[in-house]
């Protein structure tokens, strides 16, 4: 994912220390090949559990097969069953294939501090080389886990002895959440089956304005999908879905070193020829829907130190124990513009490449700013390296063009576009760069970057990921202009869905946020959009239809384009459905953006993320696991105002909800509009107790370390055990929530953020904090 480092202007790994502070200063942060750091730091405690069996066994519970669960242990399906039931839980649903292969991001991170590594590669089945593959590829997952695996003692079988243990869970349980009432079910991983459907209905795609209107598949796996096709990335129905919502476009991530001969080392390269072979069958599948696929290019990927030992002469600049392939090298560069050729020879249906050239992974001398250190590069600056790599990666697409038209024929396509994506470019590069391109290229920025924002009385400027603040801003808007007065077509990178602040739902209903802000891009005269990183891209979401409606008309308000949408959905309850996306927009512009919030505060998982009596130590993860770290949490936010925002966010949902079903609750809706409108009232109310817990536990941790300087702790404890309460009720509702819609807390590349069981568990916890802790204050 886009590491956002723009907003500080420090360097990179000062950035990386501030997204990933548990290294404590240590510059093993990396997003390339590092060999995974086993730091003495212990597990957190889970004091809710008599120990770490009965975790393990909870946590896997309806995610691994009890067998793969008993093999690693030592121990018979039947023992660990009896656990399980002791324990309160019902009889393991079956895990099916496709489950099992869609949450391992899920299995991963919730054993992260239970397993040792290599015990975790066995539950999953995985060799050393595959955990190692995924941990740095999938989507960055070694940083959503903080760089560091904590260090697990093997876990083995042992008979329970603790049965007053086993009974409080049980009898919790029980209290908890025997009288919930869920009327309707569905298993995880529902919505794959639900969204692969040919559509019921089919509806013509409006005409657009903008294009390329490309986002990624909402459940597309990001590690190698190319490789693993038993898992369809892009079924038909899926594909009609999001034809009909107006896209014309999804992307992929790729490694060209996978997808193509590696010249240097071909055992790199193992199985391209079927990944290619694949890309092809895909690209082939989805032009039959009008759906393009663009490929996203952040190359050469960086080496280890051992490569350079047969290939000094390509060395660039070193970082830890790997060096760049300096792209100033003519090897290099026909190594790149060689493979690209191959792509586009054997894919000319390709809808084309996006690039990133700084940050994310570290890739020619000058993409993490250090440049100056490489012999080649330094004298030639951070411009003229990019500006020559494009012209590299340009030169690929042609000679792969005309390598088709020689070998197989006229080809009557304009072949595959070359998006360039200024992404984390310091300020002043895009003066230099720009004039230098050529001229076939289209220009790329995100669209809110730089956006000056005052949230509770505390200035600040947005970096990307953001539906709360209005778009564009200032940054996109100057190299915009750069761009059209050289001729290059210009396309916004938005959040249309949802964005990292809150990751964990399928879209943010804030409408007229987006809507708003499409309005700006079409006056803008903006030629297309990305319209979504790794998450937002649910098809069936009203705010990727309001975008297709306001590209399809250049006159259309934000009321009306509203309007359109909300009919066509709830019929009846259209006008009081706009007047609720008008209160959760207004309630989302108070949310506490920065940066350092999105990434690291628990706001994808909420009520999902336990509560400690004591600080664990451990520094919150990007988007990955927040632990208690309310100083990483509220980033430039003084706690009280970053507490405050987020209630505000929260009541303003709440007040927006109550509303809306005060109006409607007569109304005469079919049942398709009925369940449509009650599964958008269920994401807006999940978006509410997101935000509401993570201020719930910012209170929490900020009355639990002051209590030590406090004279009179009754009122801290008072406080305490109120917001305990209101995590047990928000955890219940959730539970409710998730279970009838297994959409919610799940997003693509982090898979599901939290599952029911989750939110049990966080009952646990917190029952366990006023029993053995505040009421002994």
């Amino acid at each position: 994912m886009p590491i956002d480092l723009s907003v500080s202007r420090r360097g990179f790994l000062r950035a990386a220390a501030l997204l990933s502070p548990v290294l404590l200063g240590s510059n093993a942060f990396s997003m390339g090949r590092l060999p995974f750091p086993f730091i003495q730091h212990p597990p957190v405690p889970f004091p809710h559990f008599p120990g770490r069996l009965h975790a393990f066994v909870w946590r896997n519970w309806n995610l691994v097969p009890l067998a793969r669960m008993a093999s690693i242990l030592g121990a018979s399906e039947n023992q660990l069953l009896k656990l399980g039931q002791a324990m309160g839980l019902d009889r393991p649903k079956p895990v099916s294939d496709e489950q099992w292969r869609r949450s391992y991001v899920t299995i991963i991170r919730r054993n992260w501090h239970l397993l040792p590594k290599t015990q975790l590669e066995a539950l999953l089945g995985w060799t050393a080389e595959q955990m190692e593959f995924t941990l740095q590829e999938d989507d960055f997952l070694n940083v959503k886990l903080g760089n560091l695996k904590p260090d697990c003692e093997l876990l083995t079988w042992s008979s329970s002895t603790d049965k007053s243990a086993e009974n409080w869970i049980r009898e919790v349980v029980k209290q908890e959440f025997s009288e919930l009432q869920i009327t309707r079910e569905e298993p995880l991983f529902q919505f794959v089956k639900d969204l692969s459907a040919a559509p019921k209905h089919r509806t013509e795609t409006l005409a657009s304005n903008f294009s390329p209107r490309f986002g990624y598949g909402y459940f597309t796996l990001f590690g190698d999908p190319l490789l693993d096709t038993d898992l369809d990335p892009y079924p038909d129905g899926y594909l009609q879905r999001m034809a009909a919502t107006g896209l014309d476009g999804t992307w992929m991530h790729i490694v060209l070193s996978n997808l193509t001969p590696f010249p240097w080392d071909p055992a790199v390269s193992k199985g391209w020829e079927t990944r290619l072979a694949n890309l092809k069958k895909l690209i082939e599948k989805c032009k039959r829907q009008g759906i393009g696929i663009y490929l996203y290019l952040n190359e050469p990927r960086r080496q280890p130190l051992s490569f350079f030992e047969k290939h000094p002469e390509l060395k660039g600049v070193t970082s830890g124990q790997h060096a760049a392939l300096c792209t100033s090298h003519p090897d290099v560069q026909n190594y790149l513009e060689n493979a690209i050729a191959q792509i586009v020879s054997a894919v000319p249906d390709l809808a084309g490449f996006f690039t990133i050239s700084a940050s994310e992974n570290p890739t020619h001398c000058w993409s993490h700013f250090k440049g100056d250190t490489c012999p080649r590069c330094a004298s030639k600056g951070p411009e003229a390296v990019i500006v020559e790599l494009h012209r590299v990666y340009e030169s690929g697409i042609r000679k792969g063009m005309e390598r088709y038209r020689k070998e197989v024929g006229d080809y009557k396509g304009a072949g595959p576009q070359l998006i360039l994506w200024d992404w984390a470019w310091p300020d002043g590069w895009a003066e230099n760069i720009i004039p230098k391109l050529p001229s076939n290229i289209s220009y790329m920025c995100v669209s809110e970057w730089s956006l000056p924002i005052n949230r509770g009385g505390v200035e600040s400027k947005v970096g990307e990921y953001s539906i709360s603040a209005i778009g564009p801003g200032p940054r996109a808007k100057r190299h915009w202009a750069i761009a059209r007065e050289h001729g290059l077509r210009i396309l916004a990178k938005i959040q249309a869905g949802t964005t990292w602040e809150c990751g964990g739902v399928p879209y943010i209903p804030a409408l007229e946020n987006v809507a708003q802000h499409i309005v700006n891009l079409r006056d803008e005269k903006v030629s297309g959009l990305l319209t979504g990183w790794t998450l937002g891209g649910y098809p069936g979401s009203p705010n990727l239809e309001v975008v297709s409606v306001i590209g399809s008309d250049d006159r259309i308000s934000v009321r009306d384009a509203l309007t359109q949408v909300a009919k066509r959905r709830y019929g009846a309850a259209a006008e009081d459905m706009v007047d609720a996306w008008y209160g959760f927009s207004k309630a989302f512009r108070e949310f506490p953006y920065h940066i350092g919030v999105v990434y690291q505060a628990p706001v994808h998982s909420g009520p999902a993320n336990l509560l400690w009596k004591e600080a664990t130590g451990y520094s919150s993860t990007m988007v990955g696991i927040g632990y208690d770290d309310l100083k990483g949490w509220r980033s430039i936010y003084p706690e009280e105002v970053f507490i405050n925002q987020l209630y505000r966010v929260a009541e303003g949902f709440d007040r927006s909800l109550a509303t809306l079903n005060e109006r409607t609750k007569s109304l005469t809706l079919t049942k398709e509009q009925r369940l449509e409108f009650e599964r958008e009232l269920s994401i807006a109310e999940a978006v509410a107790i997101l935000y509401r817990s993570v201020a719930n536990q910012a209170d929490f941790i900020r009355h639990r370390d002051q209590l030590g300087t406090v004279a009179d702790r009754s009122g801290a404890k008072s406080r305490l055990r109120e917001l305990l309460l209101s995590e047990i009720k928000l955890a219940r509702r959730l539970y409710e929530l998730q279970s009838a819609d297994s959409r919610i807390g799940f997003e693509a590349t982090n898979h599901y953020f939290y599952v029911p069981d989750d939110l049990m568990e966080k009952v646990l916890n917190c029952r366990y904090l006023l029993e053995n802790w505040v009421e002994k204050i």
